[in-house]
């Protein structure tokens, strides 16, 4: 598209500032109108001359030279304002004119006008159409001995040299303002929006005779499909706060996980992530997020809620999502028993580098021991039950890389009378089933975990975790037993690979080891092997809003039995946005 500048644009518009003097003759009969038809190219000094477009280049120019100037534009009401226009600029009298006799002129923010700045014959249509309008008001008002023969005769020509321009804007306006109607009479909110994500799996695997903790040998079970749909609903009442409430419901039951893992453990084993219920029973919808997030402070904010999602918040890892990974994977398997939980996140940047979270969350997700849950008044409670205290100190000296360390603290209780005690759910932060005499009230760990991501080039990148966890159990009948745990991961990707949009991933991952110096563990601690994870996925974007991810994992050493046989996992998965 040819560009003009705007000083050209004043020259061609000083034509209607010719004649300002208080005698002008008027003429007050005439009415000023758009063409609809494209007339001979003026002659003039004006240096614009005719762009041919096609209809898709036109729209593409009025979006970014119209609506850009006129986002960035500020009414002028006096040629003083423009601290770059000085009265020895050769177009000073036209542009004062224009000012303060028809107001039709604009200015940036700064209070410039940038006279040298290039521009399109859209802009100069623009400008000419806010005379134009300004001229009609004046004549519609009764005013119209304002209005000069010469400015008339001046639009009339200028009007026929821009027809096409003005034809297109004006038909531009008039579609955007038909859309905006529509949006407003058919919108869901004027405060919330709805996302969503629906992931359909098709799962298959093998492995026979798998050895298993306080169970009979697994064996694979038959190749499923099953679905998970998330319904986010995200509602803001002062545009800096945000109130989510997030539905979700499925039909997968983890069932190679279930199929292969350990007594007391499910989720543990290779199921994909999606591959679930959602909620304790298929097909039923639960309510798996409600929290409201607001500004604190300058920088900080603040997330409270009776339901609020544990790894949406902490151990985060760019090459990380949860619809092409395991449960093992998502974050570290030691770190926290309360997953979803009630309770409250405090977010803040310390300086350019740093930033800092700490939460306490106690549990009330669906995979847990319900009647420990943070809505439970008689059991549990928002501080008797199972409960986490993390805090995460984030490191970033460049967009390409991130450290992060964490600390948590959780409190898991034991059973209602005391009995055996152990984790339930995905990686609670003791995955293991101990007993002794009498059973245990509960029990609390000290985990520690350092997590980083680094895109070393444009298309490649490592990221990795490592954590480590001691957990003092607490008798029943007095004294008390200790296990500690560690776990890490460790990973490639690819991102971008084969097409914008898309990511490969290699994930080797030890869920978890015990080194139990009391040999409490009856289940989890297998026979002292050490199971290990291998995991390759590829998000490709077929479209913007459907993406296809197959997975594959292999499972060495399942449930820390060495000479368990390798189980593989398969999964493909269609993932929807929306």
């Amino acid at each position: 598209m040819k560009k003009v500048s705007n000083l050209s644009v004043i020259l061609g518009l000083s034509l209607l500032a010719t004649a300002t003097g208080a005698n002008a003759e008027t003429q007050n009969s005439v009415t000023v109108q758009s063409q609809s038809t494209t007339a001979p190219v003026m002659q003039s000094s004006l240096p614009v001359t005719e762009s041919k477009l096609s209809e898709s280049e036109t729209i593409r120019a009025i979006n970014t030279d119209l609506i850009r100037p006129k986002a960035v534009a500020q009414n002028v009401t006096s040629v003083s304002q423009l601290s770059d226009v000085k009265p020895t600029d050769w177009a000073f009298t036209a542009l004062q004119s224009l000012v303060e006799r028809y107001g039709c002129i604009a200015g940036y923010p700064d209070s410039t006008f940038r006279g040298k700045q290039a521009t399109s014959r859209y802009e100069f249509a623009a400008g000419l159409n806010a005379c134009l309008d300004k001229i009609n008001e004046i004549i519609s008002a009764g005013l119209a001995d304002k209005v000069s023969k010469e400015d008339l005769a001046t639009l009339q020509k200028l009007q026929e040299e821009f027809a096409a321009e003005l034809a297109t804007l004006r038909g531009r306006v008039d579609a955007l303002d038909a859309k905006v109607a529509k949006l407003e009479a058919q919108q869901f909110s004027t405060t919330t929006k709805l996302s969503g994500l629906a992931f359909f799996n098709v799962t298959t695997g093998s492995g026979s005779n798998v050895l298993r903790d306080g169970a009979a040998p697994g064996n694979a079970p038959n190749t499923t499909m099953s679905g998970l749909v998330w319904l986010t609903l995200n509602t803001s009442f002062t545009g800096k706060d945000s109130l989510v409430t997030q539905l979700a419901v499925g039909n997968g039951n983890s069932a190679y996980s279930n199929a292969y893992g350990s007594a007391g453990f499910f989720n543990t084993t290779a199921t994909t992530f999606t591959d679930q219920t959602a909620g304790a029973t298929a097909n039923t919808f639960v309510l798996r997020e409600l929290s409201y997030t607001f500004p604190v402070f300058e920088k900080a904010s603040l997330v409270v809620g009776p339901r609020v999602n544990f790894y949406k918040y902490f151990d985060g890892n760019r090459f990380i999502y949860p619809w092409n990974t395991t449960f093992n994977s998502i974050n570290s398997t030691l770190l926290t028993n309360a997953k979803r939980g009630a309770g409250a996140v405090f977010m803040t940047p310390l300086g350019d580098q740093f930033d800092f979270k700490i939460g306490y969350l106690a549990e009330s997700n669906e995979f847990g021991d319900s009647g420990a849950s943070a809505a439970n008044p008689t059991r549990g409670g928002l501080f008797g039950g199972n409960n986490a205290l993390t805090a995460e100190l984030g490191f970033k000296p460049s967009d390409a890389f991130k450290l992060r360390l964490l600390y948590s603290r959780t409190n898991l209780a034991g059973a209602n009378p005391p009995a055996t005690i152990g984790g339930a759910g995905f990686t609670p932060s003791f995955p293991g089933t101990a007993t002794t005499a009498g059973g245990y009230n509960n029990g609390q760990s000290d985990v520690f975990v350092a997590n980083f991501d680094w895109l070393v080039t444009k298309g490649f990148g490592i990221f990795g975790r490592y954590g480590y966890g001691s957990t003092n159990l607490n008798r029943a009948l007095g004294g008390s037993n200790n296990v500690s745990m560690n776990t890490f991961q460790a990973g490639l990707a690819f991102p971008d690979l084969f097409k914008e949009g898309a990511q490969a991933m290699i994930s080797f991952a030890m869920p978890f080891k015990f080194t139990d110096n009391d040999n409490v563990i009856t289940s989890g601690k297998g026979n002292g092997g050490t199971q290990y994870d291998l995991e390759f996925s590829y998000i490709y974007p077929v479209t913007k809003n459907i993406s296809l991810v197959p997975s594959a994992y292999f499972i060495f050493n399942p449930n820390n039995f060495s000479g368990n046989p390798t189980v593989f996992i398969g999964n493909l998965q269609a993932v929807f946005s929306f």
